[in-house]
């Protein structure tokens, strides 16, 4: 059992058709999604799936079920489509847009702040970084300004593949300590920002730092002797 992840092709689908392979106790399994699953710090999707009959049942999270395959959880009591039967997948797009933003923003702020990355969250206000640091080099006016204008640069975020072999020649790509890369295929995604970021990354990303939006440093404070976490939050509603 094995799903195609079209998002990671192409970030901006927003529906797919697709159909069931699998139904547990954790969620609906499908041949192909658009919907990420929960890890490296990103949430899950919510959506609705959308029945032949015309029915629709809400999806509400996106989970790595068996096989570390995405699950799509249906809300308790729901009536789950049956193995072999055809549906639509739709996300939730303003949500999954926001977590687009906010994660191509951490990317930047890891090329800001030049230390390993102990942890990280995005959520749908705001996104962290945790990083292994002295206090004492966390200035909030230099990292907002420099981060605002690696965003206002316009740079584009790609993506290219590497083999795993290529990966474990390279560990420096490796930013995330507490965060494994995405393998299990024999290669590995990158995500490229050109002069700016390089490092392997599973999850959905915008096509433009400046997609991103001006943002602001809300916080920096200390999660230990080490770790400092630096939250950042974008500075209107608007991109």
């Amino acid at each position: 059992m094995t799903t195609e992840l079209l998002f990671r092709d192409d970030a901006y689908l927003t529906h797919c058709d697709a159909v069931v392979t699998a139904v547990d106790e954790v969620g609906v399994y499908l041949d192909r999604t658009v919907c990420y699953a929960n890890g490296g710090g990103q949430p899950g999707d919510t959506g609705r799936l959308l029945r032949a009959d015309g029915s629709e049942l809400a999806i509400l999270n996106t989970v790595k079920g068996a096989e570390g395959q995405p699950a799509h959880v249906l809300a308790e009591g729901s009536m789950a489509p049956a193995v072999g039967e055809k549906v639509r997948i739709e996300i939730d797009w303003a949500r999954r847009h926001l977590h687009m933003r906010y994660h191509t923003a951490l990317h930047l702020l890891s090329a800001v702040i030049r230390a390993p990355v102990t942890g990280g969250q995005v959520a749908a206000d705001k996104a962290r970084l945790d990083f292994q640091i002295d206090m004492s080099l966390l200035d909030k006016d230099r990292i907002e300004t420099e981060l605002n204008a690696l965003i206002a640069a316009g740079s584009p975020v790609g993506s290219r593949w590497i083999a795993d072999a290529e990966l474990d020649a390279n560990p420096g790509l490796v930013k995330t300590m507490s965060v494994a890369p995405p393998r299990g295929q024999g290669q590995v995604r990158l995500i490229d920002i050109p002069g700016v970021d390089l490092q392997p990354c599973g999850g959905t990303h915008v096509r433009n730092t400046a997609e991103i939006g001006r943002v602001v440093v809300q916080k920096i404070r200390s999660e230990g002797k080490q770790n400092k976490r630096v939250i950042i939050a974008f500075a209107d509603d608007g991109v």
